[in-house]
């Protein structure tokens, strides 16, 4: 009897524990080792923006899929930040998996030097095609900030072959962000912006006020004469404008006139300074246009792009310029462009970013843009009504709740995960630039949350 009870419990135990392993591998909890990695990563792994010595919250992400990441513990979160205004088709996307695919069996990468190769002949066939006109020559790069850099080259190269060796400097606007190396920072906003502590290193740039006349109001012709007075007394010294096109992203998501975009474009040809536009953030159809620059019918002399260029998928970014810029430099002192990254026209990054702008025109990004757009402004106009909300604003697919005070990030993250969304906010905006296939019903389920966490937490 004994020996037949012992035999029974033996089965039954082993019964369990296949149960237990079948519902490990179709139902899984948190793995038993995410608390030692998550240990690792607080006490080792430096995040963007962050504190070693107190770290923030970070949330573990397994997989991702459209317009969801999929957390370790299993909670999914609606993405309202597009990876960082980049995953634009999402995530997981089978035509830009493929063209991973496709592309990895034949090179992943080969040096640009000497070489070249069908993926980047193909991405900047695409770029000519896209961009305003007389942007005919392609430099590829390998992320936003380096695209600055090159931009950055191309102006003073282009000023000293020219002869106007005294042309060193650039002037940038007030609340502009353009990046984090060295040289883009020094374009960033001395101010207000995330650098001021580099200053004694980094170049001496000039700065004009920020444009005053918003997107929606009329146009006020006095806002251009702060830039045109600088102009007029620095242009010697001065080798190209820099400026985001209608958007002023990272320095504060604030939309201004497209007049004075205009208005730049007319004073850099009347006083032979290159106008160069940063795309990066607001390029391949985000603000409701294929480029912020159409919003004043211009086309600047060398353009940076990139972000949404690859769909998110990898780094990679471009600076165009026009075919005068180009011959300048050519014939100059050095006669070529003093640049050459390592990575620069990555096979592998360029087939995606093919695939990424085929999807962006077969998928009419116009019309979910402007979907996209009806929705926000639906969703996020309660906001106003909130105690603390300042303004709210929507242009394309960005939206903006901007706040009285400085977000409390500890507090708001949290709460946005905990309503099952992503959403990062920072300084005094609580926006999201959302995935451009994502739907309707999520886009309102994401509005409704960031409005019930915003209530809770301020």
């Amino acid at each position: 009897m004994l020996n037949g009870s012992w035999s029974t419990m033996c089965t039954v135990f082993g019964l369990l524990l296949v149960l237990i392993n079948l519902s490990a591998r179709f139902f899984p909890v948190t793995s038993p080792f995410m608390q030692p990695d998550l240990a690792f990563d607080k006490e080792h792994i430096w995040h963007p923006y962050s504190s070693m010595t107190e770290p923030a919250n970070v949330w573990p992400v397994v997989s991702a899929e459209g317009v969801r990441l999929k957390l370790e513990d299993g909670r999914e979160l609606i993405d309202g930040m597009s990876s960082w205004w980049c995953a634009v088709h999402g995530y997981n996307h089978p035509v830009l998996n493929q063209a991973v695919r496709d592309q990895v069996e034949q090179m992943s990468h080969v040096m640009f030097g000497g070489l070249t190769h069908g993926p980047a002949i193909e991405l900047g066939k695409r770029l000519v095609d896209m961009t305003p006109a007389g942007l005919e020559k392609v430099f590829i790069a390998d992320s936003g900030s380096v695209s600055v850099e090159v931009a950055i080259k191309m102006a003073i190269q282009y000023q000293h072959a020219k002869g106007e060796t005294g042309r060193t400097k650039l002037l940038a606007l007030e609340r502009g962000y353009h990046g984090d190396t060295l040289g883009a920072m020094s374009l960033c906003d001395p101010n207000r912006g995330m650098h001021h502590l580099f200053s004694g290193i980094l170049p001496t740039q000039m700065f004009a006020p920020a444009p005053k006349t918003l997107f929606s109001e009329a146009w006020q012709a006095e806002d251009i004469e702060p830039l045109a007075n600088m102009i007029k007394e620095h242009h010697q010294s001065l080798a190209a404008l820099i400026l985001e096109p209608v958007v002023q992203g990272a320095g504060g998501m604030r939309f201004y006139h497209p007049q004075y975009l205009k208005e730049a474009r007319a004073l850099c040809d009347r006083y032979g300074l290159l106008l160069i536009a940063d795309e990066i953030a607001t390029g391949f159809g985000r603000t409701g246009k294929l480029f912020a620059c159409e919003y004043a019918d211009i086309s600047p002399d060398i353009m940076c792009v990139g972000k949404a260029i690859t769909g998110g998928y990898m780094s990679l970014a471009a600076t165009l310029a026009t075919k005068h810029v180009a011959d300048t430099i050519s014939q100059g002192e050095a006669g070529c462009f003093m640049h050459g990254p390592t990575f620069m026209g990555n096979p592998l990054a360029c087939r995606v970013a093919c695939a990424s702008l085929d999807l962006l025109m077969e998928n009419d990004w116009k019309s979910q843009v402007t979907r996209l757009e009806k929705g926000l402004n639906k969703g996020l106009a309660p906001a106003r009504d909130i105690a603390g909300v300042k303004d709210v604003r929507v242009l394309g697919a960005i939206g903006v709740i901007e706040l009285d005070q400085p977000v409390d990030m500890k507090a708001l993250q949290p709460a946005c995960v905990e309503k099952g969304i992503w959403v990062r906010p920072f300084a005094q905006n609580f926006y999201i630039m959302p995935p451009f296939v994502m739907s309707d019903a999520d886009l309102a389920t994401l509005t409704s949350k960031m409005l019930e966490a915003l209530n809770e937490t301020l």
